[in-house]
């Protein structure tokens, strides 16, 4: 077995990794994964009401020790940060309740599902000294980091205009009992991924306007929401870019089209990054063109079963917060980001139900900071 090398100093001089717990090991299966793999984390604890699927995990990934109670895992002072990955209904009380208990948070996306909450949350943070960071997992795919490292490097000059995607055939969803709740949105599930692309560049968004439909595929599978939407997004400064989703058709082949795709134009050059295909395109300010892949980095991020799951992701964005923690910076997104975001999901909701341009109502807009 490999030897982790210690990432922080505990105590009277003992070397040791951030722990962490996982709770919900239907998606936090990736994030069991990363952990395992990771030089920076050891996995300590983790926890699900299914006591089966437990014991699956145990055996998929020789890891045995878990428990069936969230609060054996806030009571252990063993536990330095708690990974949620629990329904979206629940963020909020879990992150509440590992705060408390002196626990860093990472959240999956979307971080909570009602801004009511938001202000507590914050105020809670703020008082333990805890961080929160979400999940948004798509900014640490490699395409999407270069695409970000070349933008900060003003490769394609001021920008201009966002366009992000996330167009898959997920009628595989259709078989899992959940996607066919009334609660199932692809607006929070799907959409979410390429908004936060949006709101990483544009952050000020004042303004969205979107129209949606549930496709034939949709109501015939069962769906109840939305499957098929496209959405206009205008900032406080005048841009404007552009958001679309769609969940239960065929795609173009993956040589055409990637599943989800953010496309940056500025001034003097543009880029795209393809997510899922680990491909990334540029034509910079001296009008030079590059296409560049990670075919090697393939097993990294997909490790089972096909690209259902992108393990790799997790454990970038797991590395990237552990490296925050040790040198005391903000890692992004935290949580004032992460509740803008459910904000600009919460206007394209009202967008949706009325047909009509929706202003942008943040709980932040009246706190300090």
């Amino acid at each position: 077995m490999k030897i982790k090398t210690p990432l922080l100093w505990r105590g009277l001089g003992e070397a040791v990794m951030l722990r962490l717990g996982i709770l919900g090991i239907g998606e936090g299966r990736s994030t069991m994964s990363a952990a395992l793999k990771s030089e920076k984390w050891e996995l300590k604890m983790i926890c699900d009401r299914n006591e089966e699927l437990c014991k699956q995990r145990g055996k998929e990934f020789d890891f045995h020790h878990y428990t069936l109670n969230y609060e054996d895992m806030l009571n252990d002072p063993e536990i330095d940060v708690i990974g949620i990955y629990t329904p979206d209904h629940l963020h909020a009380t879990h992150i509440k309740l590992a705060l408390l208990a002196g626990k860093h948070v990472v959240c999956t996306k979307p971080l909570i599902d009602n801004l009511a909450d938001a202000e507590e949350l914050l105020r809670i943070s703020d008082e333990t000294g805890k961080k929160v960071f979400v999940g948004q997992s798509s900014r640490f795919f490699e395409p999407m980091k270069r695409q970000r490292k070349d933008y900060e490097e003003g490769l394609i000059g001021e920008l201009v205009t966002v366009e992000a995607n996330y167009n898959a055939d997920h009628r595989w969803f259709l078989g899992k009992g959940w996607s066919l709740q009334e609660s199932f949105m692809w607006l929070y599930g799907g959409l979410s991924h390429p908004v936060d692309f949006i709101r990483w560049y544009l952050p000020n968004i004042e303004e969205v306007m979107g129209y949606g439909m549930l496709s034939p595929n949709g109501r015939q599978g069962g769906l109840k929401n939305e499957d098929t939407m496209h959405f206009i997004f205008k900032t406080s400064d005048g841009r404007v870019a552009s958001v679309s989703g769609t969940y239960t058709c065929p795609v173009q082949p993956m040589q055409r089209e990637s599943e989800m795709t953010c496309i940056l134009r500025g001034t003097e050059g543009a880029s795209q990054g393809d997510y899922m295909d680990l491909r990334y395109a540029i034509t910079d300010k001296t009008g030079e063109e590059r296409i560049i892949t990670w075919e090697h980095k393939l097993k990294h991020y997909f490790r089972f079963e096909g690209k259902s799951h992108h393990a790799g992701e997790y454990q970038n964005y797991l590395e990237y917060f552990a490296e925050c923690l040790e040198s005391g910076q903000t890692a992004y997104p935290d949580l004032r980001e992460g509740i803008g975001t459910i904000a600009v999901l919460k206007a394209m909701e009202e967008s949706l139900k009325t047909g009509m341009p929706v202003k942008v109502k943040s709980p932040l807009d009246d706190l300090p900071g």
